[in-house]
């Protein structure tokens, strides 16, 4: 009995297990780029048995592809009908019958990419798009930056420094999750890439303003969040736009914070008119004053984060939406967007 027909035995009664879909010897696979993953692109007529290696290999000679190494594969979500979130790993599976079975589920779909290095290599190395706002020009630029596992965030700054135009040479970077327009952590720099996600976060980038760099004792770094009422939802906060940090200073009126506010987000005098100042604390507006000393409202320290405490400016949500192409639906820039691969 040959290998194949001895395996095809073996394995018969596990097959007949998963339902009338069952992969057949002669099985026609629909790929899909994963940049198009709802249009059928080709179609290979394959074996459950394949390895993983046979698989890549036919994929790359129908795409004239020399390197089957640079093909990466993912499996499709019979349930929600896209991409499985993570791809197959180099030599992840032994079949392609273990790329067709979603729990007891079988699809007939493989969605694959055309990579620009090898990727036993790109397993070795982290990925991360980082969105750049740079300091003067009204833009976002995201960049994918790949360094191995093992390196750190001051790592990840200093190859972004040799991609980006900054202020002045001296400039420094700090690096932020940011996640619905809250800014919920600042990285530190010896912080290992390894566990960073940056599926469902957005992680930031920017120069650290002179006057944070030399905050006095009394000084406050506060967050400082845009945010509108959702009249449907029984007045519910809701944030939008870009997060950002002001220091505010001991015994300062609102009247002088909302002068430095509306200069730093060059807004317009009539429409700066219409905005109301507050100090939030989960979720619940406190509405300011100009007279109001803004420091006082911040001297407590709220065990909940700081993102749940921040000086609120409530306004309209007027910016055309942009979004953010690598995490589509999950987040969106106000500012217009560059893409850097």
């Amino acid at each position: 009995m040959s290998w194949t027909v001895k395996m095809e035995t073996q394995m018969g009664p596990w097959l007949e297990s998963l339902g009338s879909r069952t992969i057949r010897p002669g099985w026609v696979v629909r790929f899909r780029s994963l940049e198009k993953s709802k249009e059928d692109e080709f179609c290979l007529e394959l074996s459950k048995l394949h390895t993983y290696d046979d698989v890549v290999e036919r994929v790359a000679n129908h795409l004239g592809l020399d390197d089957p190494s640079k093909i990466r594969l993912t499996s499709h979500n019979c349930y929600s009908q896209q991409p499985k979130p993570q791809p197959i790993k180099y030599r992840g599976v032994d079949h392609l019958s273990d790329m067709l079975v979603h729990y007891n589920q079988t699809s007939d779909i493989l969605y694959y990419e055309v990579l620009d290095i090898p990727l036993p290599e790109l397993q070795g190395l982290k990925t991360l798009k980082v969105a750049f706002h740079h300091a003067t020009k009204d833009e976002v630029v995201i960049h994918t930056i790949r360094l191995p596992k093992q390196s750190t965030v001051g790592d990840v700054i200093n190859d972004l420094k040799t991609k980006v135009e900054l202020s002045h040479p001296s400039a420094e970077l700090r690096l932020l999750e940011v996640f619905y327009h809250k800014i919920y952590k600042i990285f530190p720099h010896n912080e290992k890439i390894e566990n960073i996600n940056d599926q469902y976060w957005t992680l930031r980038a920017e120069e650290i303003p002179e006057e944070e760099k030399n905050l006095g004792p009394h000084d406050r770094l506060i967050h400082v969040y845009h945010f509108m009422k959702d009249t449907t939802q029984n007045q519910v906060v809701q944030n939008f736009g870009e997060p950002f940090f002001l220091v505010i200073h001991e015994g300062e009126a609102l009247a002088d914070v909302k002068m430095r506010v509306q200069r730093k987000l060059q807004v317009p005098d009539e429409e700066f008119s219409k905005w109301k100042f507050a100090f939030l604390s989960l979720g619940r507006p406190e509405y300011l004053q100009d007279s109001d000393i803004v420091s006082n409202r911040f001297q407590r320290r709220d065990i909940y984060g700081a993102w749940e405490q921040y000086l609120g400016l409530e306004h309209s949500d007027n910016a055309p939406k942009r979004s953010y192409a690598a995490n589509q639906n999950r987040h969106t820039f106000e500012k217009p967007v560059k893409i850097y691969n």
